[in-house]
């Protein structure tokens, strides 16, 4: 094909095994793949089989970049990681993505991306410079921190070195393991930092002398003017309103973000936690931080979580619950001013007050060690404080009082983890690995007895916020992030056919009108919202191949953005929106024939997997019936032109995105169905039937 600009042109394949290397075309895989999630999705279909568990030397990672890495254009220095994810219950082919130098850098190597395979006989960490890659050594630094890992490298190659390492936890294949090349810069939801435990790579460090062309230079200016406005402003930058409750509880330690993380971006929307105190060392710190660090600090909310929604008009943008995005003010005068003010408050936890110390010291821990940050908080530390208020820890050895609140058994139980000592061994599973464990019906399903809505009405939950595949709740609308119905019944759907949730690329976007109609048909039952689902699933396919960012500008604003941006970096004008939408499909579809062939996804599964959590009411006492999310989910697959009664989709939508030789391998595997075969609904599984 046309050599195009914006791609270095090469994929290394790195064998931990042998030490070997080999170079494969990028070409081979476009423009079909575009990039990032794309191509990831087609080399793991044509090279990973059933029955590869995630610590299997056979697993594979899978490192790419998008063609605007490196270009200059805002957000293009994103790239995605895939492989099988050993957090994911069970365990199943997830992604992640992550910001920072490495992409960037590597494509100065003269690389799109990477392929890791195999295991080393010995911990290894590589060393990529431009076409010379090392295996190297990596017994002096096994065992360090993550910041003390970075700096050793730093000192061995050069200041001008870019990394991406893990911690302890990674290295002691904690099922919650993260990847980190800067502080918050992490590949955390996937739980890949084990899988380079399991393959004995403690790192891997980048440096390149090349350079990479955008097609249209005069194209990549206007972006960096434009994207980004009017809902978010490029430099200077301007604080998120649904953060300022963090600034206003430790004013004298929150400063405004000033980094953006990844170059060439032009909205930075980090914030700089500052003289923090170090675990390690004693002395002081700063550190950069996103949403999930608030809630460390003060997880008792009075504050409306459906802020952070967009809810955007063409003519008039402007947030959901954030009055202060009407540029001029509250206008009660405007139609869209009741849907756009109305506050949707979150639930009352109280599970433990403001302490910037304890705080500070978890989100540490997290960075040095390595572990996804939402995990610790929203899974290991909720289920600790509920689970201790409902008496339910007496018969477990923590090796000291069980007490949230005391950064003493912070940093004691997130060492047990990170280390395996003691009970910790069996939380270092993963919280869900270890309910279940420890056994589901007491220490999974219990009540919680002290989540009331604003009203003071007690709502009950389980003691464990897992919603669905292993992974606590995320935008789910119970627990802590308020949403309306018809939102977390769209989020459902997005996370019943992912492995994880999905919201680092996949934030629900539309606009007053959406929300009206959603209204006025039933969230369960509302064709629009279906539609504007797998808008959602195609748009976040796409921010993650080009690769973009979310925060940049949701594609209810702008809908060709991301269109071009692949136009400025490539110069393929023939290009389209369509063609990119179809693009997006036919990736989503390669992800579901890898679901279908390697782990036997299917409706059943799908449906039964996500409806427990759904059953427990959310602040206003809404939940879902069985019959309800059925609906919900036979509306979704018939407009995916996917079977109802198995959520195969048939051969006709294969070969439509030029699937053919997938279609065959599904016919082969007995997963093709026949339009219109019968289905009969099962009975609800939360209800016991009568034999």
């Amino acid at each position: 094909m046309q050599r195009l600009d914006g791609y270095a042109g090469k994929i290394l394949r790195i064998n931990l095994t042998d030490s070997s290397t080999e170079e494969l075309s990028t070409w081979d895989y476009l423009p079909d793949y575009i990039g990032g999630r794309g191509i990831c999705n087609k080399i793991f279909w044509d090279e990973v089989p059933k029955g590869v568990g995630a610590f299997d030397p056979e697993n594979k990672l899978i490192f790419m970049t998008g063609p605007t890495t490196a270009t200059g254009i805002p957000t293009g220095g994103r790239a995605v990681m895939t492989g099988i994810s050993p957090c994911t219950l069970p365990e199943q082919y997830s992604y992640g993505s992550i910001g920072g130098w490495i992409g960037t850098v590597l494509k100065y190597a003269g690389y799109d991306g990477f392929i890791l395979e195999g295991k080393a006989p010995a911990p290894v960490y590589l060393l990529i410079e431009d076409d010379k890659v090392q295996f190297l050594d990596a017994s002096p630094i096994w065992g360090q921190v993550v910041s003390v890992t970075q700096e050793s490298i730093r000192l061995a190659h050069g200041a001008d070195i870019h990394s991406m390492v893990i911690g302890p936890a990674g290295e002691h294949l904690h099922r919650n393991a993260s990847i980190t090349t800067s502080n918050d810069n992490t590949f955390a939801r996937a739980g890949f930092g084990a899988v380079f435990g399991s393959k004995n790579l403690k790192a891997m460090a980048f440096r390149g002398s090349g350079k990479i062309k955008a097609a249209d230079m005069e194209k990549v200016f206007e972006l960096r003017k434009t994207v980004g406005r009017p809902e978010r402003q490029p430099n200077p930058p301007v604080m998120r309103e649904s953060m300022g409750h963090v600034s206003n509880s430790f004013p004298h330690q929150w400063k405004n973000g000033s980094y953006a993380c990844s170059p060439g971006c032009n909205s930075r929307c980090q914030r700089l936690l500052m003289d923090s105190k170090s675990p390690f060392t004693g002395g002081k710190v700063s550190q950069t931080e996103k949403c999930v660090s608030v809630l460390a600090f003060n997880y008792t909310y009075e504050h409306p979580w459906g802020a952070s929604l967009f809810v955007l008009d063409e003519k008039n943008p402007r947030t959901l619950g954030q009055q202060k995005s009407f540029p001029h003010g509250p206008d009660k005068t405007d139609p869209d001013w009741e849907i756009c003010s109305e506050v949707y408050k979150g639930d009352r936890m109280d599970l433990w007050g403001p302490d910037f110390d304890r705080g500070a010291l978890m989100m540490e821990l997290a960075n040095e060690y390595g572990i996804d940050k939402w995990e610790m908080i929203i899974h290991y530390f909720t289920w600790l404080a509920m689970a201790k208020k409902e008496g339910l820890l007496t018969d477990l050895d923590f090796g000291m009082e069980v007490d949230v609140e005391n950064p003493a058994f912070v940093r004691h139980f997130i060492d047990s983890m990170t280390y395996r000592t003691g009970i910790g061994d069996i939380f270092a599973e993963g919280m869900a690995r270890a309910i279940r464990t420890l056994g589901k019906e007491k220490y999974g399903d219990t009540i919680y007895q002290g989540r009331v809505n604003q009203d003071g009405v007690r709502l009950d939950i389980p003691v464990s916020l897992e919603a669905a595949w292993g992974y606590s709740a995320h935008w789910q609308g119970r627990g802590f992030q308020s949403t309306p119905k018809w939102l977390w019944v769209a989020n459902a759907l997005n996370t019943m056919v992912n492995t994880r949730d999905c919201f680092n690329s996949g934030h629900m976007h539309v606009t007053p009108d959406d929300v009206r109609q959603f209204l006025a048909d039933g969230p369960s039952y509302s064709d629009l919202l279906i539609q504007r689902v797998m808008e959602n699933e195609g748009a976040s396919m796409i921010k993650d191949s080009v690769t973009t960012c979310e925060w940049q500008s949701p594609d209810i604003v702008w809908h060709d953005m991301e269109l071009q941006m692949y136009q400025a970096a490539t110069g393929d004008d023939s290009m389209t929106k369509e063609k990119l939408d179809e693009f997006a499909v036919r990736s989503r579809l390669l992800y579901r024939a890898i679901l279908m062939r390697n782990f036997g996804r299917c409706r059943d599964l799908e449906a039964e997997n996500v409806y427990p959590f759904l059953t427990y009411p959310d602040p206003w006492g809404e939940v879902d019936t069985w019959d309800e999310w059925n609906d919900t989910v036979d509306r979704y697959y018939k407009a995916n032109h996917w079977d109802p009664a198995t959520g195969w989709p048939y051969r006709e939508t294969w070969e439509r995105y030029g699937l053919k030789d997938v279609a065959d391998e599904m016919e082969k595997l007995g997963m093709l169905p026949s339009p219109g075969q019968a289905y009969q609904r099962k009975p609800d599984p939360s209800v016991r039937q009568e034999v």
